[in-house]
Order: C-alpha cells, then structure tokens, then sequence
C-alpha cells in the first residue's frame, strides 16, 4: 500500500469515527445551513441558532464573533436552543456608524429576542458580552431569566483594567491612526474606542438587576479581580466564580468547567447563604 493510498484510508477512517461518535465538524458563524440575517435598528445582524428547548443567549467578546463561542455552542445546544449573534461591527454584522456604544449592542439583542417570539431567556456574556449582558438585565429586565458574564467590566480606566491591556488598546489606537483608513482599519479603530471610553455602569443601576447572576472571571484576567468582586457585591442576588490559573478566556480554557457550572447554576433554584448556613 503506498503513501497516497494511505494518506485516503487514514481520512476515510477519521470521517466514519467522526459521523459515528459526533465528531463537532460544524462552521460556527459560517453555517448557512442556519444562519439567518434580522434587520434592525439601522444593521443586518447576521445570527445562528442551534438546538431545542428553553432559550439561551450567547453574546461574543469585542473583536470577535460567533465562532468564539464555539465550545458553549456544542454543549449547549444539547440542552437549550442556543441563540447566537455577530455584534454589530463584528463578524458577518455590517454596521457602517462611525460609532458604537454597549447600551446599542444590548438593544440589538432585544430586538432579536423580539423577533424569535422570546419573552425571556438564559444568557451567557463573555467581555463585552459580559457587559451587554448586564445591559440587557438592566435595560430589558423581563427578557433575562439568569445571567452569566464573565470578564465584564463597569468602567473603561486602569482602576479595574490591568495596566497592559490600557496600553495595547492604547498603542494599538495609535498605530491604527496612523496607517491607512480602510473600511477595516476604521471599524476596528471604532471598536477599540468604544472600549477605550466606556462602559460607564454606575453601581445603583447594577443593584437594580432583578435576576440570578454568576459572575465569572479569571485570577489573571485582564479585568482586576478586585473589580469583578464589585460587580458581584452590588447584584442582589449573584454567585462569584475565580478561576485560577487563568486570564480573560475562562470559558475557553477551562470549557468543560465552565459549562457544567454554568449548566448546573441554570437548573437550580437561587440559593441565598445566610451566616447560619455555613455547613450547608
């Protein structure tokens, strides 16, 4: 048998292994056999939706797109239909603005709830998703049954950013302007500015989100730890997740962790620790 040969039987038998034990071979965020366009509020938003059951809500970092969130996709899906979108400016999501704010992008996800006919569903938010998660529990409070944001921030400066991302997205700016102003270079450059200046989320509005949340961020991450623990004292009713060993990217490096507690905090009732609970 010689190496042609071998090189097609090997391939032939990873193709039946993977139809036979369920081989993820799906495109996430480029899967035209479920990717659908929503127009709205002046942009098409391209989303993908995956799965059956009770509604749940991904929403990507800044930068990215649906392909990110490809982990939680493939579990999730097993459990829940998984509803997920390109931000606007990002992804298959043209927005030709020439800016952009958190507060539009959780609209945005209310008027794709709207339009699937979804008076209220899970939601999982990573960084800036994170932040229009909670966004969308303040501003849509019926629409969010519980929320995950992990890696979330309430304002933009170096008292919760760790001093190097401020920089990169600092010098980053900086040698974008000075380059060619392509359609690309000029989103990219709105995205970063929208991450340079806001959010600006005050702690009374935090306070006033109705729903179970788990705030989740890494020991390492980018956003200080100190921070994330302030986003989970001024929710009412919040449970708080460190991983350690880990940066921004919880929900990717520690994938199997994340979504088996994520999971488990969709499916049990809220549980409020008193001082007398202790050994419960």
């Amino acid at each position: 048998m010689n190496k042609r040969i071998l090189i097609l039987f090997a391939l032939a038998t990873f193709v039946s292994y993977s139809q036979k034990k369920g081989v993820n071979t799906v495109n996430y965020g480029n899967n035209p056999a479920v990717g659908k366009y929503l127009s709205t509020r002046g942009v098409k938003l391209y989303y993908e939706t995956y799965g059956k059951g009770e509604p749940l809500l991904l929403i990507h970092g800044n930068g990215g797109s649906i392909h990110d969130m490809k982990y939680q996709i493939s579990y999730f899906q097993k459990y829940y239909k998984v509803i997920i979108a390109d931000s606007r400016s990002q992804g298959k999501s043209i927005d030709t603005a020439e800016t952009l704010n958190y507060e539009t992008m959780a609209d945005d996800m209310n008027a794709l709830l709207d339009s699937l006919h979804i008076k209220s569903a899970y939601v999982i938010g990573w960084s800036d998703g994170g932040i229009n998660g909670l966004l969308l529990a303040m501003r849509h409070p019926e629409k969010v049954k519980k929320l995950v944001a992990s890696g979330a921030n309430l304002i933009p400066d170096a008292s919760v950013l760790d001093p190097a991302g401020v920089a990169f997205i600092t010098e980053t700016k900086k040698e974008l302007n000075a380059g060619k102003q392509d359609a690309a270079t000029k989103n990219t450059l709105k995205l970063l500015n929208m991450m340079a200046l806001e959010p600006h989320i005050s702690l009374t509005d935090l306070q006033k989100i109705s729903c179970p949340v788990l705030v989740v961020g890494g020991d390492n991450d980018v956003i200080k730890p100190s921070h994330t623990l302030q986003i989970f004292e001024n929710i009412p009713q919040a449970y708080l997740w460190i991983l350690p060993a880990s940066g921004h990217a919880t929900l990717q490096r520690y994938k199997v962790e994340f979504n088996t507690k994520v999971r488990d905090f969709f499916s049990q009732p809220f549980r409020k620790i008193s001082w007398d609970d202790w050994d419960k």
